[in-house]
Formats: structure tokens, C-alpha cells, sequence
């Protein structure tokens, strides 16, 4: 029996991976309907290069911040995770440590966690003066050349060409495919025009400048987007020397002794992302203070000994807290089992967050005043509010109804 092709068995894993937390969209159920077919038909349109993106869908995200999102098709977004299982480990060799985003074992917390560590190493814990530099790129995702994005890419994957374990002018033909589609054409609106008010236009693919622009929500935008900045990351430690360096997509983090060596960092930066990348420093996001003074970083204001959870998180937070009041209020004090692992789910994503953090009296004031009393028979809180879990009497009461 001929064995199935190592893409075609990615393919599989792709689609394994893209469909997690996605299987209740309206594309994703109709593709499931009948996968299998549906990704022997998409393989067969990779190997013979016919594969053709779908029209993707745009809205605008409101939280937590004002966003213009092109969702893929569920379709595409298979291809999207099949392209990053092969560029990934590349890029892993050559990305810094303290480049944060969508990379496995690090994200949000240890971005947090480093910045602290830069601020104590620097400060000689908290004893000498030290300062803090924070910037932030314009517009990033829509300011991306894509022409300087696909030479990037190509140059990483003839590289280490021996080390792919699918024909590179295949992986090449895909990758040519995804950083020059334009999405904006042929896409599906949803929401009203009115929600588009407000949304600067350097945050808007429909106004990038002419071969600029990626489109947010896609797996590959992230992983461009740390490809784009890597070499301006390798310039930060070499040329530059900084030694307490890190970036989160496009915000970046600069902690040295020294004031004005910081300052005279800030026309070098400008100067090499407008030669080499075509970017800018957006004029009213430099932040340059004492630590002190405390940094807004990944959601969290960082000051000597403490942290505090930041004002977007909490908001975010206490939307969530409403939600879940109005759903219980409407079932009239009543959850079903699959809502409370839900709520659980949400409700310890946030508290792991909060528990590194000076947020004692943020918790208590969630689950004694924000949160409704119907939770109490559901829900309860350990460890210092570190984790929530199934109230002793919900859950006697579940073991005896599954019995």
C-alpha cells in the first residue's frame, strides 16, 4: 500500500491545528462536513499550483482596542497554519530571546517577566538610577512592504533549504501567494459602515500605500510580523548594543543607565527603520522615564517590588463578569455543565493573570460585588484567589446525577 505524502499528512496536522477553538463557525462546519475530501481537493491544488485564496471576512473588533480584522476562510486558514509549521523552526533559529510574539514558551508573561528583570539587573535592584525607553511603530501591520517582506522570507528559507521537509519552490509558491494577496479585494463586510468611524486610516488596509499592508487576524501576519522586525532586532543588540532589549510585535522596551545614551538612540532607530523597512516611530508613543515612574508593558504597570493589572485588562475583565451576570440573571440562577467549564475556563485565564500581580483587592472586588450571588452554589476560590473552582456541592451533585 503507497504510503501518504509527508504534505499530506502536515496537511492533516494543519488542519488539526486550525480548527481548534473554530469549530462553531459557519466555515468550519461546512468544511468538516466533509474534510476528508475537502483536504485531498486542497492538496491537490498545492502540488499543482492552483490553489486560489478565498474572500475573506472584515469587521471591526472594538475590543480590546478599535481593530480592522480580516478573518480568513477556514480553508485558507488551513494553508496559513500549514506554511508557519514550516517557517517557524526556521526562524526560531535566527529570532532573538526577547522577541515575545506568537512563539512557543513565551507571549505575554514572560515578556512581563523580562521587562522586570531588565528593570532589576539595570537598577542593581532598585539601588542606582536607570531609565526606561518604550516606543511603538505607526500603523505597523499596514506599513509592511510586502516586496522587503517576501525577500526576508525567501532569503531564511534558501538558507536552510536542506532542513525543509517539503520542495522549497512549493513552500515558496504559498508563501508568494499569502504576503501579496490582497484581501480588501472581493471581502465581505460584516457590520455597518459606521464602524469604521473613528479607525484611523493608518490602521486601515483599505488606505495602506501601494505594495503595504498585512492583514490582521491571520496566523502568518504574526509570525511577518516578527520575520519583518527581526533584522532591526539583531541591529538593536549588535550595532547598538543594547543589552536590556525586547519587542512585543512593534512595541518595544529599552531599559539602560544612562538617559541620554537612550535619547540618542531614539534618531539612529528612526533612521534604520525608515531606510531599511520603511517604517516610523509614531511621534506620540515615546515614552522615556525613570522606573520609578512605573511602565505601562503587555497590559500590566510595572514599579519597584509590584505590578498592577492595567486599566484595559480590567475593563476587559469586568465586560466579561457583565456577560456571564446577564446569562445566569436570564437562566434564572441556573448554569448547565458545559456553561460552568466555560466559565471556569475564562475566569482562570484571568486570575493566572492577576495572581502575578499586586490584584488582592481587584479579585475581592470581582467575586464580592461584581459577580452575581447565583455563582455562589456553582463556583469557589482557592489558593488566595489564585484558581476558581467547582463549588463541593455542585460538584457531590454531578457525580451523583452521572451515576
Amino acid at each position: 500500500m503507497k504510503q501518504p505524502s509527508k504534505l499530506l499528512i502536515d496537511l492533516f496536522k494543519a488542519y488539526y491545528n486550525a480548527r481548534k477553538n473554530k469549530r462553531k463557525s459557519p466555515d468550519c462546519l461546512d468544511f468538516e462536513m466533509n474534510y476528508e475530501k475537502n483536504l485531498f481537493q486542497l492538496y491537490q491544488e498545492i502540488i499543482n499550483k492552483k490553489y486560489k485564496i478565498s474572500s475573506s471576512l472584515c469587521f471591526i473588533s472594538f475590543y480590546p482596542v478599535k481593530r480592522e480584522i480580516f478573518a480568513g476562510n477556514f480553508r485558507d486558514r488551513i494553508v496559513h497554519h500549514l506554511i508557519y509549521s514550516y517557517l517557524s523552526p526556521l526562524f526560531e533559529r535566527i529570532f532573538i530571546y526577547d522577541d515575545y510574539s506568537c512563539r512557543l514558551k513565551k507571549g505575554v508573561s514572560l515578556g512581563i517577566k523580562r521587562l522586570d528583570y531588565f528593570i532589576r539587573s539595570c537598577s542593581k535592584n532598585y539601588s542606582q538610577d536607570c531609565y526606561i525607553l518604550k516606543l511603538d511603530v505607526k500603523g505597523y501591520f499596514m506599513s509592511i512592504n510586502r516586496e522587503i517582506l517576501y525577500n526576508k522570507v525567501e532569503k531564511t528559507v534558501n538558507r536552510f533549504e536542506k532542513e525543509l521537509t517539503i520542495d522549497k519552490n512549493l513552500l515558496l509558491y504559498l508563501i508568494h501567494l499569502i504576503v501579496f494577496h490582497k484581501p480588501t479585494q472581493f471581502c465581505h463586510i460584516r457590520g455597518k459602515k459606521n464602524d469604521w468611524i473613528g479607525l484611523p486610516k493608518s490602521k486601515s488596509l483599505f488606505f495602506t500605500k501601494k505594495g503595504a499592508g498585512l492583514p490582521i487576524g491571520n496566523l502568518t501576519s504574526q509570525l511577518f510580523g516578527n520575520v519583518y522586525l527581526n533584522d532591526f532586532d539583531h541591529f538593536v543588540k549588535n550595532n547598538l548594543k543594547c543589552k536590556y532589549y525586547g519587542r512585543y510585535v512593534d512595541d518595544m522596551i529599552f531599559v539602560h543607565q544612562d538617559k541620554k545614551y537612550l535619547k540618542s538612540l531614539i534618531p539612529k532607530i528612526k533612521d534604520f527603520l525608515k531606510k531599511e523597512l520603511d517604517l516610523e516611530i509614531h511621534p506620540n508613543k515615546i515614552y522615556l522615564q525613570h522606573f520609578n515612574k512605573g511602565v505601562s508593558f503587555l497590559g500590566v504597570i510595572i514599579k519597584p517590588y509590584r505590578m498592577y493589572i492595567g486599566l484595559r485588562i480590567k475593563k476587559s475583565f469586568y465586560k466579561k463578569i457583565k456577560k456571564w451576570n446577564n446569562l445566569i440573571i436570564s437562566q434564572k440562577g441556573e448554569l448547565t455543565e458545559i456553561q460552568l467549564k466555560e466559565f471556569l475556563a475564562i475566569i482562570n485565564s484571568y486570575l493566572g493573570f492577576f495572581y502575578k500581580c499586586s490584584s488582592y483587592n481587584l479579585c475581592v472586588n470581582c467575586f464580592y460585588k461584581k459577580l452575581s450571588p447565583y455563582f455562589v452554589k456553582y463556583i469557589c476560590v482557592v489558593g488566595g484567589y489564585k484558581k476558581a473552582i467547582p463549588a463541593p456541592s455542585f460538584s457531590m451533585f454531578l457525580s451523583k446525577f452521572k451515576k
